[in-house]
Formats: structure tokens, sequence, C-alpha cells
């Protein structure tokens, strides 16, 4: 296998794969602190750390950062979840050790100017100003606060206007020294990249990440419950969340391929009942995000506000249905698409970057590629009913609904139904 990994005396580890046909690279800094790692006065914080990065160190401005990989005809993004943050950069061969450089000097040395500070407060209350306008990513975040309310797991990783604006210089720097930590970070290399090399830039550009892990967040706890916003919309967008597995559970195959036949893609369940068959909608689907405590099963559907209740009933029966006659077809057809997906990621260094990032953070080892279709092998119809039957008698599920009409009450009564038929 052509993944090296050093575990540095810091914590800090340094993975790599070698891809030997690419002459470029795609590496970046994974570190295990998101959203949910924000104290009660934090809402937003980890989304603006990770904007204010690009924003000038003591040795470079904010130009100077994009002008250098720019030069060299490279890219370099950041990304914010619930659970991690990331910082990445794609470059040719001879240029790894600049963007090394450069990473490493954006996440070690921040200025945080007052001046970049408040010009990317705007942005980023821009972006949420953009996110309000957008019903169907919009929803993602009522759904989200409706399934963990009163929790950081449940809140909104871009946070709001007024918590936003409300960060200095000193915040943003006790955030980060309390959570970008060696222990919680994971330096990853794919493609053109030799393993001895970077694992020495990384020791030598890195070492002042020091310290014990960061605190663990409090752990999750969905709830359930209901949420409708009315506003005059085209359509009504409505998102159903169930309690689904955490990322080490040994049922967690089992779950992602009952959520792939139900809604998993043109030949799922829901696609072909809803959409095909009824013409109720334009867009319906489901997926399984897995966490490090718990899980969250989810199921977006966007359709005319006179069609939502009856697009409801359909997706409570098929849900019903598939943890009952799942057959030895669709669980085949899933697992082979499971498959298709790890072995198309292998031919991305981007997609194979991310993909060892997150196994290290989670399983702190790179998962071979036989284990993980070996797992996937084991899933049986009976494994895969079963998962849909637990995932249906979790309890009470999350509802968000947004759109004009008078048909979303019914809608999420329908929805709610789910629970009183496992019990």
């Amino acid at each position: 296998m052509s993944v090296e990994v050093t575990r540095l005396p810091s914590g800090l580890v340094v993975v790599t794969d070698a891809m030997p046909h690419l002459e470029t690279a795609s590496l970046g800094v994974w570190i295990g602190s998101g959203s949910r790692d924000e104290r009660s006065d934090e809402h937003g914080i980890s989304h603006l750390l990770e904007h204010m990065a690009f924003k000038g160190t003591t040795r470079r401005t904010a130009r100077q950062i994009a002008e250098e990989i720019e030069a060299v005809g490279g890219d370099l993004n950041a990304a914010t979840s619930v659970e991690t943050t990331a910082y990445y950069a794609r470059v040719l061969r001879a240029h790894v050790p600049l963007a090394l450089d450069v990473l490493s000097d954006i996440l070690a040395d921040p200025s945080f100017d007052p001046d970049e500070l408040r010009r990317e407060q705007n942005v980023i209350v821009q972006e949420i100003g953009a996110a309000e306008d957008t019903p169907d990513d919009l929803i993602w975040d009522k759904l989200q606060e409706t399934a963990f309310p009163g929790q950081p797991i449940g809140r909104s990783i871009l946070g709001t206007p007024v918590t936003v604006r409300s960060f200095d210089r000193t915040r943003l720097a006790t955030y980060l020294a309390r959570n970008y930590r060696a222990p919680d970070m994971v330096v990853v290399a794919a493609g053109a990249v030799d393993h001895d090399a970077v694992a020495a830039e990384v020791e030598r550009r890195f070492a002042s990440f020091t310290g014990s892990a960061a605190p663990v967040p409090e752990p999750a706890r969905f709830v359930g419950g209901s949420r409708i916003e009315t506003r005059e919309l085209e359509q009504v967008h409505i998102a159903l969340a169930m309690q689904g597995l955490p990322q080490r559970d040994p049922n967690l195959f089992s779950l992602q391929v009952f959520t792939s036949v139900l809604g998993g893609g043109m030949s799922s369940r829901l696609f072909q009942e809803v959409r095909e068959e009824r013409g109720l909608c334009y867009a319906i689907y489901a997926f399984h995000s897995p966490y490090s405590d718990t899980g969250t099963f989810g199921l977006y559907a966007g359709t005319d506000a006179a069609d939502v209740a009856e697009l409801m009933q359909v997706v409570v029966s098929e849900i019903n249905a598939a943890a009952e006659s799942i057959n030895a077809v669709e669980v085949a057809r899933a697992k082979a698409q499971m498959k298709t997906g790890l072995l198309m990621a292998l031919e991305s260094s981007g997609a194979r970057a991310e993909q060892l990032a997150r196994q290290l953070l989670y399983w702190s080892r790179p998962i071979p590629l036989d284990e993980l279709v070996e797992k996937i092998e084991a899933v049986t119809v009976e494994s895969t009913r079963a998962a849909g039957r637990a995932l249906i008698a979790r309890g009470r599920p999350a509802v968000a609904a947004l759109g004009p009409g008078t048909g979303l009450e019914r809608a999420v009564t329908i929805a709610d139904s789910l629970a009183r038929q496992a019990a």
C-alpha cells in the first residue's frame, strides 16, 4: 500500500499517499475541531477563524498569501464543518514545500489585523444573508436546530450577524490556542509527494503546535420535533431527520446501504415513486451523515405547496416499506455504488487526501481499501432491513418546512407518524 504514516513527538500525524502517475499534489491540514466545539458565546467563531487565516500573518499580507500560491499555478482554500476545519492546497510536485510553508504560516502565525477582521466580518454577514435567501440551503440549518436544539451541534456553522461581529482578535487567538492542538491535527498529502520529505517539512514548520488534545465537545442529544416557517416562495422545501449512527458504529455500513436504497440516486425507491411515478417533485434524496458520537439520517424534497402532504405520506410509507421489504437486487446495487465511490476517490488526489484525513481523525489509522470493501460486502438484506427498523425506532424525527401554503402542518403531522408507528 502506498500510504505512509508518521506520528511526530508532538502528537501531530503526517500521512501521505504517493500517486506516481500524477504531477500535482493535494495537501492540507485537517483539524478535529468545528462548529460543535464552540462555546455558547462563540457561535460562528470557527468559521470566522477559517476566513481570517488567509487575511495575513507577520510574514505575509493577505494579498501575498494568494499571490504566492497562484504565482506557481496552485490554489488554496479551506472549509469549516460541524466537527472539522480543513485548510488545503493543490500545487505542482516542485511546490509542495511552498504550500506547506504557507499552510503552516497562516495557522501558526495569523496576524488577525483589526481592519482585515472588520472587513471579513462584513463578508460573512453577507454570506449569512445569502444563505437566508437560499431556501434549499437554509432548510438544513433549520433542520439541524430542530434535531439538536440548544446544542452547539445544532447551531448553524456561519453564526449570526450579532455573534460574528462580536469577536475580536483576542477571542480568535484564544479559540485557536484551545482547539488547534497537534494531537487533533492531521497533515495529509496525496499525489506527487515523497513521504519522508513531507514529514520533515511538517516537523520543522509545525513545531509550534504542541500541548494536549483539545477539550471534548458536549455529547450530542437528538431531540426531534418540528419547525415551520411560512414564506412567499415558489415551492415548499421540506426536510426530515432521524437519529443515525456515529462513525465507528458496526452497523454504519448497513445503514448507509439502507439510505442509498431509499433515496441515494435515480434508481432509489423515493426517486422512482415520488418523482417518476407521481411527479410530485423535481428533487428528492436521502443521505446519512455520521459524526463522532451520533449521526443524522436526512431527507429533502422540494415540491408545490398543494402536494406537500401527499409527498410526505409517500415518504413515510416508503421508509416503513423499505425497512421490511428491501431486496437482494437493491442491496447489491447500493453496495456496487458504494464500492465504486471508494475507487473513484482513489483517482483524485484531493478526494484521497480528504478520505485519509477523515480516517485518521475518526479511526486514528488509514483504513485499507480491502477492509472497507469487506465491510461493504458483509452487508446483507437482513442487516439492511434491521438498520432501517432501528432507525425508525429511535424516536421522533425532526422536520423542518419552509414555504407557502397551509399544508405544512399536515405534512409535519404525517412525518411525526413515523415515531407513532414505531411505538
